[in-house]
Protein backbone atom coordinates (compact mmCIF):
# COMPACT_ATOMS: atom_id res chain seq x y z
CA UNK A 1 0.00 0.00 0.00
CA UNK A 2 1.85 3.80 -1.39
CA UNK A 3 1.57 5.85 1.85
CA UNK A 4 -0.89 8.93 0.81
CA UNK A 5 2.00 11.64 2.16
CA UNK A 6 5.25 10.26 0.88
CA UNK A 7 3.85 7.44 -1.85
CA UNK A 8 6.32 5.21 -0.10
CA UNK A 9 5.17 1.59 -0.59
CA UNK A 10 6.50 -0.20 2.77
CA UNK A 11 4.35 0.27 5.88
CA UNK A 12 2.75 -1.86 8.67
CA UNK A 13 -0.61 -2.11 10.34
CA UNK A 14 -0.82 -1.15 13.80
CA UNK A 15 -4.79 -2.23 13.96
CA UNK A 16 -7.16 -4.08 12.32
CA UNK A 17 -11.11 -4.06 12.92
CA UNK A 18 -14.21 -5.68 10.85
CA UNK A 19 -17.15 -3.93 9.77
CA UNK A 20 -20.26 -4.88 12.37
CA UNK A 21 -21.68 -6.69 9.35
CA UNK A 22 -17.83 -8.17 8.61
CA UNK A 23 -18.34 -7.24 4.70
CA UNK A 24 -15.16 -5.19 5.58
CA UNK A 25 -12.18 -4.83 7.56
CA UNK A 26 -10.82 -0.88 8.40
CA UNK A 27 -6.93 -1.12 8.99
CA UNK A 28 -4.82 1.83 10.49
CA UNK A 29 -1.57 1.92 8.74
CA UNK A 30 2.00 3.45 9.78
CA UNK A 31 4.14 4.25 6.83
CA UNK A 32 8.28 3.27 7.70
CA UNK A 33 9.67 6.16 6.01
CA UNK A 34 7.75 9.42 6.93
CA UNK A 35 5.69 7.76 10.21
CA UNK A 36 2.81 8.97 9.08
CA UNK A 37 -0.57 6.68 10.10
CA UNK A 38 -3.27 6.28 7.59
CA UNK A 39 -6.20 4.44 7.50
CA UNK A 40 -7.48 1.69 4.17
CA UNK A 41 -10.47 0.00 3.98
CA UNK A 42 -10.44 -3.86 2.60
CA UNK A 43 -13.37 -5.49 1.15
CA UNK A 44 -13.99 -8.67 -1.28
CA UNK A 45 -15.09 -7.80 -4.47
CA UNK A 46 -18.26 -9.61 -5.12
CA UNK A 47 -19.82 -9.83 -8.94
CA UNK A 48 -22.15 -6.99 -8.94
CA UNK A 49 -24.59 -7.39 -12.27
CA UNK A 50 -23.80 -4.46 -15.28
CA UNK A 51 -26.37 -1.60 -14.35
CA UNK A 52 -28.09 -0.56 -17.91
CA UNK A 53 -28.30 3.14 -18.03
CA UNK A 54 -31.34 5.02 -19.75
CA UNK A 55 -29.62 5.32 -23.41
CA UNK A 56 -28.14 2.24 -23.14
CA UNK A 57 -25.41 1.62 -22.26
CA UNK A 58 -23.81 -0.44 -19.84
CA UNK A 59 -21.07 -0.17 -17.39
CA UNK A 60 -20.31 -1.47 -13.66
CA UNK A 61 -21.50 -0.92 -10.80
CA UNK A 62 -20.12 2.17 -8.85
CA UNK A 63 -20.74 2.25 -5.33
CA UNK A 64 -19.56 6.00 -4.94
CA UNK A 65 -21.79 7.34 -7.63
CA UNK A 66 -24.54 5.95 -5.38
CA UNK A 67 -22.85 7.96 -2.20
CA UNK A 68 -22.27 11.01 -4.52
CA UNK A 69 -26.25 10.94 -4.96
CA UNK A 70 -27.37 10.39 -1.73
CA UNK A 71 -25.04 13.05 -0.53
CA UNK A 72 -25.95 15.58 -2.84
CA UNK A 73 -30.03 14.88 -2.28
CA UNK A 74 -29.05 15.06 1.98
CA UNK A 75 -27.21 18.09 1.41
CA UNK A 76 -28.00 20.67 4.67
CA UNK A 77 -30.33 17.93 5.76
CA UNK A 78 -30.03 16.48 9.31
CA UNK A 79 -29.10 12.83 7.68
CA UNK A 80 -26.77 11.36 9.34
CA UNK A 81 -23.70 9.88 7.05
CA UNK A 82 -24.05 6.14 8.58
CA UNK A 83 -28.17 6.65 6.97
CA UNK A 84 -26.34 7.53 3.79
CA UNK A 85 -23.40 4.73 3.78
CA UNK A 86 -26.24 2.58 4.90
CA UNK A 87 -28.74 2.74 2.22
CA UNK A 88 -25.21 2.65 -0.61
CA UNK A 89 -24.60 -0.77 1.39
CA UNK A 90 -28.08 -1.92 1.53
CA UNK A 91 -27.89 -1.20 -2.89
CA UNK A 92 -24.66 -3.28 -3.61
CA UNK A 93 -25.98 -6.07 -0.65
CA UNK A 94 -28.93 -6.26 -2.76
CA UNK A 95 -27.30 -6.05 -5.80
CA UNK A 96 -25.04 -8.80 -5.10
CA UNK A 97 -27.84 -11.04 -3.97
CA UNK A 98 -29.61 -10.68 -7.45
CA UNK A 99 -29.12 -13.68 -9.51
CA UNK A 100 -29.09 -11.01 -12.54
CA UNK A 101 -25.99 -10.28 -14.41
CA UNK A 102 -27.67 -6.50 -15.72
CA UNK A 103 -29.94 -4.41 -13.89
CA UNK A 104 -31.76 -1.57 -14.67
CA UNK A 105 -29.93 2.34 -13.39
CA UNK A 106 -34.04 2.55 -12.79
CA UNK A 107 -34.72 0.03 -11.14
CA UNK A 108 -31.64 0.83 -8.86
CA UNK A 109 -33.25 4.13 -8.27
CA UNK A 110 -36.36 3.02 -6.90
CA UNK A 111 -34.77 1.10 -4.90
CA UNK A 112 -32.82 3.99 -3.48
CA UNK A 113 -35.98 6.03 -3.17
CA UNK A 114 -37.98 3.23 -0.99
CA UNK A 115 -35.32 3.91 1.37
CA UNK A 116 -34.88 8.02 1.47
CA UNK A 117 -39.06 8.31 1.21
CA UNK A 118 -38.48 6.92 4.77
CA UNK A 119 -35.31 8.61 5.55
CA UNK A 120 -36.00 12.59 4.66
CA UNK A 121 -39.02 13.38 2.19
CA UNK A 122 -36.57 16.82 1.26
CA UNK A 123 -34.11 14.16 0.54
CA UNK A 124 -36.77 12.03 -1.29
CA UNK A 125 -37.76 14.92 -3.53
CA UNK A 126 -34.48 16.06 -4.87
CA UNK A 127 -33.62 12.89 -5.21
CA UNK A 128 -36.52 11.84 -7.62
CA UNK A 129 -36.34 15.19 -9.21
CA UNK A 130 -32.55 14.28 -10.80
CA UNK A 131 -33.81 10.89 -10.81
CA UNK A 132 -37.53 10.44 -12.30
CA UNK A 133 -36.65 14.04 -14.76
CA UNK A 134 -39.64 15.38 -14.14
CA UNK A 135 -40.99 17.12 -17.28
CA UNK A 136 -42.17 20.41 -15.70
CA UNK A 137 -43.27 21.36 -12.44
CA UNK A 138 -46.49 20.06 -12.61
CA UNK A 139 -44.89 16.76 -12.55
CA UNK A 140 -43.21 17.36 -9.13
CA UNK A 141 -46.20 18.88 -7.47
CA UNK A 142 -47.76 15.72 -8.19
CA UNK A 143 -45.17 13.97 -6.71
CA UNK A 144 -45.17 15.56 -3.71
CA UNK A 145 -48.79 15.43 -3.65
CA UNK A 146 -48.66 11.56 -3.22
CA UNK A 147 -46.12 11.96 -0.74
CA UNK A 148 -47.81 14.46 1.46
CA UNK A 149 -50.59 12.25 1.23
CA UNK A 150 -49.01 9.21 2.07
CA UNK A 151 -47.45 11.07 5.17
CA UNK A 152 -50.74 12.63 7.02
Amino acid sequence: MKCPYCSHDDDKVINSRASRDGRYVRRRRQCSACGHKFTTLETAIASTPLVIKKDGRRESFDRQKILNGLIKACEKRPVPYKSIEDIAQSVEKWMEETSLKEIKSQDIGKFILDKLKTLDAISYVRFASIYLSFKDINELYENVSKLIKKGS
